[in-house]
């Protein structure tokens, strides 16, 4: 009978160990599989958030802004390859000043650049003296004196280039009643900007085509809404006479005069496309350096489980002593 009961007890013991070994695995195979299920979940949605946080900054940031939708402009103008839209170029110098050239020489007698100041000019396609001299051609009002009367000054570096009308009523006056439009942003407020300013500017055909019917006082132009345009052709053929000797054509000055109103429209580009590249250097680097501190440094942190070992199984006194162990 005690042999009976001695061996019953024993098989009871073993039972007991091996559904707890059984328990204890089916535990551990669960918190694994639960915590691999996290972390893919984790990695899915880092990378769902990284993808639709580059969407969203393309889609605010990463487009060319313009004041005008394709629907509300004229025929689509020709994409041309402007050296100064690339991410590594910047303006041609030169061709901002044959550019200012034919603006003050042609487009300045009717339309206004009334964002740019003298200043501005300096360091881009004038010196001081240069642009000194430049504005002090023209006069502008100074403070009121202690008789409340305002006298005439020439103009300074700080002063802005005057429009070419005291106000929009002399404008349209003069102008048969179209108000010639500000050029400062002009590249920026029109869909295309350069390649819809370059084409307009030569796109004036000889005669209309068949079939087009231009209103009285305007002028057919492909490219402008309603194909009919108050402005008329200002760009001829050795119109200009450039400093450097340049050939004045049609194209070249419209080249020219668009890429000055494109500066005009964003000065600071240089500024931005420098900042644009030490920040993506910046943020390589460090990119690359969290890399490796991830692999090399957190590695071994982060791969260690902790595991919980019944005192009441093992054979050997460390065994049955309470706590925890750690493994790699």
């Amino acid at each position: 009978m005690l042999a009976r009961a001695t061996l019953r007890a024993a098989g009871a013991a073993k039972t007991g160990v091996t559904g707890l070994a059984k328990r204890n695995a089916s535990t551990s195979s669960s918190s694994e599989a639960a915590a691999a299920w996290k972390n893919n979940a984790l990695l899915a949605s880092s990378t769902a958030f990284a993808i639709g946080s580059v969407a969203w900054y393309y889609y605010q940031f990463g487009r060319q802004p313009y004041a005008m939708t394709p629907q509300e402009e004229g025929l689509h103008a020709t994409r041309y390859p402007w050296e100064h839209e690339k991410l590594y170029k910047t303006f041609d110098h030169a061709a901002l000043r044959r550019g200012f050239q034919v603006y003050r020489e042609v487009c300045s007698s009717c339309h206004s650049l009334s964002r740019i100041p003298y200043r501005s000019l300096v360091g881009t396609m004038m010196t001081v003296n240069e642009a000194k001299t430049l504005a002090e051609e023209n006069e502008y009002d100074t403070e009121p004196n202690d008789e409340g009367e305002i006298e005439k000054r020439p103009g300074k570096l700080s002063d802005y280039i005057p429009s070419p009308y005291k106000n929009d009523e002399a404008a349209r006056a003069a102008n048969n009643g179209a108000l010639p439009p500000d050029l400062s942003l002009m590249v920026k407020a029109r869909h295309g900007g350069c390649n819809y300013i370059f084409s307009l500017l030569t796109g004036y055909p000889e005669e209309p085509p068949a079939g087009a019917v231009v209103q009285s006082g305007l002028n057919f132009n492909p490219y402008f809404p309603g194909t009919g345009i108050a402005m008329a052709r200002v760009l001829y053929d050795g119109l200009v006479e450039y400093e450097d000797g340049t050939t004045a054509t049609t194209s070249q000055m419209a080249k020219d005069v668009v890429e000055f109103l494109n500066w005009s429209a964003e000065p600071e580009m240089d500024q931005r496309k420098r900042m644009g590249w030490k920040v993506m250097a910046i943020g390589g680097v460090l990119f690359a350096l969290s890399v490796w501190v991830k692999r090399h440094r957190w590695a071994n942190i982060k791969s260690r489980r902790m595991l919980y070992q019944d005192p009441s199984i093992g054979s050997t006194p460390a065994a049955k002593q309470p706590g925890s162990t750690f493994r790699r």
